[in-house]
């Protein structure tokens, strides 16, 4: 056997070896975004089981400064162990072309694990702003400084929605940025702001309560959550629809195939679970799954979007 065919078969062998013992001690998870947000939420109904199911504690990790970059750029120079992962929103896959201090690439220097849970977006509007309909909305917009919408962050898809909505009708919408999404929805709840495109897990209990009005999901399809609520098409404006938004699991780059693949089956049990899925669904969530290579894939796909968007809207990095 060649020198380089046998150092091939002791890694994966090593790595086996490995990952019978996996896990011997607590996981840590970073979650790039503050307490109380989309991604933060989901991570936090799904990791109780998850430690339920491995026997060790999960411990999750706030981490929200300067979007996330910190915690993202620090997370691809952990180990590779299996002990250091992370919980992200799919505007991971854009922070490279949109914030400067951004050294790491998506899928270069992590390992896609398993796409957890999608979060379709809602278009909503505070209610005192006389907006019942799209077209009320564009009609509104044609007015400068008439229309402000308010965002997670710069970075986010969130913003990247309200962007695509503004080119796409051509009308004016002023974007204020806020540090995560309970931020952005505390203005929008004392109407401060006219509307937000945000995801339906963040906003849903508000249209449900009467304290938001939803006009529109901006995805392809109708929600499982709200299937009341008309896509943007549906509602009389095509051509904005956004790509589908999702948060998932990632670890530093270099690792093993075996704890990735055991990962991506604990992740998808402990949300599929009984006790589990019915309240990430009641949350607003819709229960994502499928192999680390499908995972991939759709990362590859929101990037060729939202770059797409970027381009198009001529947003600079920050």
């Amino acid at each position: 056997m060649k020198l380089k065919q046998l150092c091939v078969l002791l890694s994966l062998v090593s790595g086996l070896a490995w990952a019978q013992d996996y896990p011997s001690k607590p996981i840590r998870i970073v979650v790039p975004y503050p307490p109380g947000g989309v991604t933060d939420v989901a991570a936090r109904l799904v990791a109780p089981k998850m430690s339920e199911t491995l026997g060790q504690p999960i411990i999750i990790e706030n981490q929200p400064a300067a979007g996330g970059v910190v915690a993202t750029n620090a997370l691809a120079r952990s180990a590779p162990d299996g002990y250091n992962l992370g919980v992200v929103f799919d505007s991971f896959a854009t922070n490279p072309f949109l914030y400067k201090g951004v050294t790491h690439d998506p899928l270069k220097d992590f390992v896609p694990i398993s796409l957890m849970v999608r979060s379709p977006q809602l278009l909503v509007v505070h209610p005192s702003k006389g907006i019942k309909t799209i077209q009320d909305l564009l009609a509104q917009g044609k007015e400068k400084n008439k229309i402000f919408f308010s965002t997670p962050g710069a970075g986010t898809s969130s913003r990247l929605s309200a962007e695509l909505l503004k080119s796409t009708a051509n009308i004016d919408i002023t974007l204020v940025s806020y540090r995560g999404g309970a931020a952005a929805l505390n203005d929008l709840l004392g109407g401060q702001v006219t509307g937000m495109i945000a995801s339906m897990a963040l906003v849903l209990p508000h249209v449900q309560s009467g304290k938001l009005r939803a006009l529109a999901v901006i995805e392809s399809s109708r929600a499982k959550a709200a299937p009341q609520i008309p896509t943007l098409e549906e509602a009389g404006f095509g051509g904005a629809t956004m790509p589908d938004t999702w948060i998932g699991y990632f670890g530093p780059r270099g690792l093993s195939a075996p704890i990735t693949r055991q990962l991506n089956g604990w992740i998808q049990q402990a949300s599929q679970a009984n006790d589990v899925r019915p309240r990430l669904e009641a949350a607003g969530y819709e229960v994502g799954g499928g192999t680390p290579e499908q995972f991939v894939d759709k990362i590859r796909q929101t990037n060729e979007n939202y770059r797409r968007i970027v381009a198009a809207a001529d947003i600079k990095p920050e």
